[in-house]
């Protein structure tokens, strides 16, 4: 079973440019997909963006297109995520995802995936 420890988080305020990381061990050569989830009090845990590791191709939620970035360097080892301009509304704990499943019908979805990290939680202020 492998390992995925996210870093990063903490109180940003609006506009602030934040950069979360996610590390992965154990598993990185069987990784599918990975991806960055969230959860705020009292909602479902949401898809934010997700990466085909073996292509690069990512997909965004509509809440956070142009607004946040993922990158992966040595595919399925490492991957970033960057909130060049955070609002209150994406208060919320961020988990990092993996997957070796296949196939994978929707990257956003949280059945996807079979790997979790403990989560990372970022406060965003106005």
């Amino acid at each position: 079973q492998g390992r995925l420890v996210e870093y990063g988080g903490g109180s940003v305020q609006t506009g602030r440019s934040r950069r979360l990381s996610c590390a992965a061990s154990g598993f990185t050569s069987n990784i599918n997909y990975m991806a960055w989830f969230r959860q705020a009090p009292g909602k479902e845990r949401e898809g934010v963006a997700a990466v085909y590791t073996r292509t690069g191709n990512m997909v965004y939620a509509d809440s956070v297109k142009g607004r946040f970035t993922l990158a992966q360097v040595d595919a399925g080892s490492t991957l970033y995520l960057q909130l060049y301009d955070p609002r209150p509304e994406d208060t919320a704990t961020y988990y990092c995802a993996a997957s070796d499943l296949s196939p994978v019908y929707d990257v956003l979805k949280e059945s996807s995936y079979n790997n979790w990290g403990q989560g990372t939680q970022v406060t965003v202020s106005s």
